[in-house]
């Protein structure tokens, strides 16, 4: 299981793990939980460049669709194809159902802890 102190979070709900020079992004449970079951998802082709703040992915659930919008500026190197298939393992385990995997990576500095993460979460459900 993916450690959370690990992760790094962006304010639109996306988690990034780095490892080296490559880094993966999934949907935070506060996300996932906020959609409901995930019954589709559309992901960016290998070789794609994702922007900071842009949208890279369609998500669709029972209650609505979405968009999971980049928490940096990098190229996307592999996509999570098993999700294609099963969209619901981003609902039974967040943090391990990751989207993309991206390298050449830059426009971090916005990116929050865990702690910072889940004090933003707590203050968004109480506005």
């Amino acid at each position: 299981m993916t450690k959370m102190k690990e992760m790094k979070f962006s304010k639109s709900h996306e988690w990034v793990l780095f490892d080296g020079d490559k880094a993966r992004i999934g949907l935070s449970e506060f996300a996932q939980d906020q959609l409901g079951d995930i019954v589709f998802i559309d992901l960016p082709d290998e070789g794609d460049e994702v922007k900071k703040g842009e949208s890279f992915a369609d998500i669709e659930s029972v209650k609505a669709v979405s968009e999971a919008y980049s928490p940096l500026t990098a190229k996307v190197l592999a996509i999570n194809e098993e999700l294609l298939d099963n969209p619901e393992l981003i609902n039974s385990a967040p943090l391990e159902s990751w989207l993309i995997e991206v390298e050449g990576v830059g426009e971090i500095e916005d990116l929050l802890s865990a702690d910072e993460y889940k004090k933003f979460c707590e203050e968004s459900e109480e506005a």
